[in-house]
């Protein structure tokens, strides 16, 4: 079993930054991709962003040049940068990741409880 747990949401003012924190820990052989999905008031969860164990990372259009996806090297762990955040990036942020528990075994994804940003004065 895989535990995925996200940090760093919080209140921040139109314009401001934060920078959200996952863990992943338990039975882990590889970590093969890292992403961030957002569930915004009234909306379905969607897609922000993804980075690959190559370091590849691709992103939403919604957050593309104010987002930074990054993952630590040799470590299950990763971030996103937020940047310039507006009001319409209110909303609830998880961290998805694919794993393999074991070296020949399936690609398997867990999702974290989530973390909320609020943009606001």
């Amino acid at each position: 079993q895989v535990q995925v747990v996200e940090s760093g949401g919080g209140l921040v003012q139109p314009g401001g930054s934060l920078k959200l924190s996952c863990v992943a820990s338990g039975n882990i052989d590889s970590l093969l991709y890292m992403s961030w999905y957002r569930q915004l008031p009234g909306k379905e969860r969607e897609f922000v962003a993804r980075i690959a164990i190559n370091g590849g990372a691709n992103y939403a259009d919604s957050v593309r040049g104010r987002f930074i996806i990054s993952r630590d090297d040799g470590k299950n762990t990763g971030s996103l940068q937020m940047d310039n955040l507006t009001p319409e990036d209110i909303g609830d942020y998880f961290c998805r990741v694919y794993v393999q528990e074991r070296r020949t075994g399936p690609l398997v994804d867990y999702w974290g409880q989530g973390t909320q940003v609020i943009v606001g004065s």
